[in-house]
């Protein structure tokens, strides 16, 4: 539209063309998320991988190719489930930041025009009316008025007005009025941005369940640095035969399993696929077990708690009855030629039909009241409708209406009052200027804020899971406590203001960060020093957020959780986005992290019993000179009976479980006495069959049919062996084949009866009774598929010349012997 002589027409197409190659434009480019580059490099080569890479080129350079192979396509199968998991993210986070870039109206060459908002530059003129969201910073140089929410760049939800000559700020938006703006602060340089530039980079945090891990491998790995090193000593020292070294060496550097590593991500995965059902995208794949740790979650009033509405919720007539009172209030709203959140509320809630007003008085921040005059067929008179501390010079209250006012008040509901004159239809003096004439109480409205939809239940999931709730607001602290009491927190709230926080020391800021609830007249700044208090106290913090000024505080926070409705800059840095604002996730989310937790920590322990004990029998049986207690075949077997199929099936049926002590204390208290136990009946069942072989193979005659069978279960060249050697060959594979279906008893016992879910409540001494009954069904699908290897003498452990079918029953019995030990010893876990 052409402006009238006089009026701001905007820049020229040509001016606007030139500014931007000047790099006055706005098209800076933020990201919304995290880089392919940066999603491919940290999933691919983070230390842990670099570590398996290691363990892989290790394997291959001793010969066993099968291991280092396989070692390595797991690792690969890590990255990429991590990689599919974070693309698939950041290409719902990209699709959401593009569906928010809405269009805006400015002036070019005389006339009205909406544009992209990276198109405008500094200098440009753009036409503002109420819904429209500025996307730079300017000044009013129009004749109008505007009401701006702030919100989401101060966290407070009152309007504030604006004038010709006064600014406005990037992310806010108009509720009220037209005008025309000049940009004046434009891409990297608006207040927006200027906000969230220390937000921009990405920062992954490290999960304690994940240090735990990490801090294990390492661990490991230093293990097996010694016994390579003690393996390539007896080599050259002790004249090891090559194929003695490369089955030494693929065993120790075998029992670091990357299937470890793929069965935890296969845990975040199915965790993160649970939870995108529910209406919640992970961004990060550790953010499910993250919900675990939490035990604060801090969370913003305006946008997060409630849905930014108000809800008309009743009256309290004075004078009149309740019904004549709310049709006056209904044409009141209708009637209105500017509308706001109120006047919504008040059409919403009461049906009516508009009216024609002869003298209107718009609401205003300052004012805080807003009034209509009618002189029609069905009436004549002022309503003014606003706050009681504005209009009461004008009117009398008695005392039942004070009172109810209170009583709303502190229930956290917005109250006005509501008044008028039937003897006047003028609302302004001769200059012009809005005046009320004496007004008589009609009646009190109460509104209240509409919260989230399942707020309330999303909530008590966090309070019954020990989860602290902190509400931290730009808003009046003692109005967001009402709010905070009527969304269901619990007990006395304590609530302080930013003032008061900013005159603390940091002894007391911190301390009264832990103990307080309710926080308002927060700025960006102190709500960031909040989080970083409750850290340096020990606490696990979860931000949740939506506006602008909610980026820095979910950057420092452990986890940060977003809302689509939110800025970009809060959606990119948040690890968890609620799609919808949609509260219902939550639970769901809070569950499935216990469940991941609980799962991933009986995988890890039960990993770390075998692979203990299989360390001590190595020291153990070079010390005696009785051999080593796994062939390469045996090992494999193990790793997939014992370490492998075990912690899968636990994974899969694992409950919620909220685990209160670190993964570290649950090894010291389960894993190690597990590993020594095991440690120590298998060293007696491989002595046991080692010297009772012994015998047999001495009195045996070595004959080639015999020596062909050997060599189908070492896989070894025996033709030229000796008779001797022969015989201790058979000594010690009758021995380790022995030792190995004890491993495998023991780890499904040990997994799936003394520390799984127990059958009976004897075995309940790793964890509380339940009756669940799907990890014993897999233990016992599990012992068939082993014993069915009995079938297959050329593919199985056993050998009949040493007759392992007997020895495995007994071998039935010795683990039995061992669970009742292991039950005696088991300590609960927390």
């Amino acid at each position: 539209m052409s402006q009238p002589s006089g009026r701001p027409t905007g820049l020229t197409s040509a001016q606007a063309e030139d500014r931007r190659r000047q790099g006055l434009g706005n098209d800076v480019k933020l990201s919304t998320s995290r880089s392919y580059k940066n999603i491919f490099l940290t999933n691919i080569f983070n230390p842990v991988n670099i570590v398996l890479y290691v363990i892989g080129f290790g394997m291959a350079a001793v010969g066993d190719l099968r291991s280092a192979f396989a070692t390595v396509m797991l690792v690969v199968f890590n990255a990429v489930v991590g990689i599919i998991q974070e693309v698939r993210a950041k290409r719902q986070l990209d699709a959401i930041a593009l569906l928010a870039r809405a269009k805006i109206n400015v002036l070019r060459d005389g006339d009205e025009t909406a544009v992209d908002p990276g198109e405008l530059v500094q200098g440009d003129v753009l036409v503002v009316r109420a819904g429209d969201q500025l996307p730079v910073d300017g000044t009013l140089v129009g004749d109008g008025k505007l009401e701006m929410d702030e919100s989401a760049l101060t966290g407070e939800s009152d309007l504030v007005p604006k004038s010709a000559g006064d600014t406005v700020m990037s992310g806010s938006f108009c509720v009220t009025g037209a005008t025309l703006v000049e940009a004046t602060g434009v891409g990297e340089s608006s207040f927006a941005n200027e906000l969230t530039k220390n937000a921009r980079e990405f920062k992954l945090e490290q999960t304690p369940l994940q240090r735990d891990v990490n801090r294990l491998l390492r661990i490991l790995l230093l293990i097996i640095a010694f016994y390579s090193l003690l393996s390539v000593l007896s080599f050259f020292l002790n004249d090891l035969p090559v194929t003695v070294w490369l089955q030494v060496m693929a065993v120790v550097t075998g029992s670091v399993s990357a299937g470890l590593l793929t069965l935890i991500t296969l845990n975040y995965s199915w965790g993160s696929v649970t939870i995108s059902r529910e209406g919640a995208l992970v961004q990060q794949i550790n953010a499910v077990e993250s919900l675990s740790n939490v035990s604060v979650l801090c969370t913003d009033k305006t946008g997060t708690l409630t849905a930014n509405k108000i809800r008309y919720h009743d009256v309290y007539p004075v004078g009149m009855d309740a019904d004549a009172l709310k049709q006056v209030l209904g044409e009141f709203a209708v009637s209105a030629s500017t509308g706001n959140k109120t006047s919504e509320a008040l059409a919403e809630g009461l049906a009516a039909t508009p009216r024609t007003p002869v003298d209107e008085v718009p609401f205003s921040s300052a004012r805080k009241w807003s009034a209509l005059a009618f002189d029609d067929a069905q009436g004549r008179g002022v309503y003014v409708l606003g706050a009681l501390e504005m209009l009461q010079a004008h009117f009398d209250i008695d005392r039942d209406a004070v009172t109810q006012l209170k009583t709303w008040s502190d229930a956290g509901l917005r109250v006005l009052v509501f008044a008028g004159n039937p003897d006047v239809a003028t609302l302004h003096d001769g200059a012009g200027e809005p005046v009320l004439p004496p007004l008589t109480l009609l009646g009190i409205v109460a509104f209240s804020d509409e919260l989230r939809p399942h707020l309330q239940e999303t909530l008590s999931a966090f309070t019954d899971n020990g989860v602290q709730l902190k509400v931290i607001s730009g808003d009046n602290p003692q109005t967001v406590a009402a709010l905070a009491k009527q969304a269901g927190l619990p007990g006395d709230l304590r609530a302080v203001s930013g003032p008061e926080l900013a005159q603390m020391s940091p002894g007391e800021f911190r301390q009264t960060a832990k103990d307080a609830t309710v926080f308002g007249r927060i700025t960006p700044q102190q709500k960031e020093a909040l989080v970083d208090a409750l850290r340096s106290e020990g606490e696990y913090v979860a931000m949740m957020g939506d506006g602008v000024n909610d980026v820095l505080s979910l950057k420092k926070a452990n986890l940060g959780i977003a809302m689509e409705s939110g800025s970009s800059a809060t959606r990119s840095v948040a690890a968890i986005v609620l799609l919808n604002d949609s509260f219902e996730a939550m639970p769901k989310a809070l569950t499935e992290g216990q469940r991941t937790v609980n799962s991933i920590q009986k995988i890890l322990m039960l990993f770390m019993v075998t692979v203990f004990a299989l360390l001590l029998l190595i020291v153990a049986t070079s010390a005696l000179d009785v051999g080593f207690p796994f062939t390469t075949l045996q090992s494999t077997l193990l790793s997939f009976f014992a370490r492998g199929a075990p912690p899968l099936i636990l994974a899969v049926t694992a409950l919620a479980v909220r685990r209160q002590i670190s993964l570290m204390d649950n090894i010291m208290h389960f894993t190690m006495p597990a590993a020594i136990s095991v440690f120590l009946f298998g060293l007696v069942v491989y002595l046991s069959i080692f010297y009772i072989a012994q015998s047999h193979f001495v009195a045996m005659d070595v004959t080639p049919e015999k020596m062909s069978t050997l060599q189908g279960y070492t896989g070894g060249m025996v033709s030229q062996m000796t008779p001797e050697v022969f015989r201790l060959t058979g000594t010690q594979l009758a021995a380790q084949t022995a030792l190995t279906t004890f491993f495998v008893f023991a780890g499904i016992a040990l997994s799936h009866m003394l520390f799984a879910e127990p059958p009976i409540h004897w075995f309940e001494g790793g964890v509380s009774y339940r009756a669940y009954r799907p990890p014993t069904a897999a233990a016992i699908v599990l012992l068939i598929a082993y014993l069915s290897c009995w079938r297959f003498p050329s593919r199985g452990p056993s050998s009949s010349c040493c007759r392992c079918r007997l020895v495995s029953t007994r071998l039935a019995g010795v683990t039995v012997v061992w669970m009742f030990v292991q039950r005696g010893l088991a300590r609960p876990l927390v």
